[in-house]
């Protein structure tokens, strides 16, 4: 279902513009890895799916997108599992920390829900990897974010950063809010540094 719903949807989203992707030698080659990703709206989601596959992603989506029957199957097939964000329990660290540990790929939108603002991102991304101790790769969204500006044409280009390794030999909360403050200054500079090119 996943490598079906990715090639269907990479030719539905290219008939509204092809997507520019930066940074994708930055990917590792081998085990588990978080990427984290600014989220703006659902058409970031979709492309960031399609922009490492056949590479398939495990995403943290809300727990309300598995509440009826269809959806729970139709999420789940599509690689996600859910999180309560008003009261995450055990298993918000305990599924993707086992995936992780598989050399599987999870993604993760640290921001906690789909804005254009400049918000405090959560520490899920970076506890996560903490936990599994793997790399986050950060990376950035720029381009459409709904139907709307899909019919714009607006262009899509998603940038890739550098993987970044949790100092392990640090205290756990230095190493957490260094973390955090590396991965949110990384995750700017991506997004504001192409936008500066693009204005240029």
């Amino acid at each position: 279902m996943y490598s079906f719903a990715a090639r269907f949807l990479k030719i539905f989203l290219s008939l509204f513009g092809r997507i520019d992707v930066y940074g994708k030698e930055h990917l590792p080659q081998s085990g588990g890895y978080v990427i984290a990703c600014t989220h703006t709206g659902w058409v970031d989601i979709l492309w960031l799916g399609i922009s490492v596959f056949p590479t398939k992603i495990h995403f943290m989506a809300k727990k309300e997108l598995f509440q009826t029957r269809f959806t729970k199957w139709l999420m789940t097939e599509l690689n996600a599992f859910p999180v309560n964000r008003e009261n995450p329990g055990p298993s918000t660290l305990k599924i993707p920390r086992k995936l992780l540990k598989e050399g599987k790929v999870v993604g993760i939108f640290p921001s906690g829900t789909r804005t254009t603002e400049d918000v405090p991102l959560k520490k899920g991304a970076v506890t996560i990897a903490n936990l599994a101790n793997v790399p986050i790769v950060p990376a950035a969204y720029v381009g459409p974010n709904n139907f709307k500006e899909l019919l714009k044409r607006k262009k899509p280009v998603l940038i890739f950063g550098e993987p970044i390794m949790i100092d392990q030999q640090l205290p756990k909360k230095e190493k957490i809010d260094r973390m955090l403050h590396i991965l949110e200054k990384e995750m700017t500079s991506l997004q504001t540094g192409f936008k500066s090119k693009v204005k240029k």
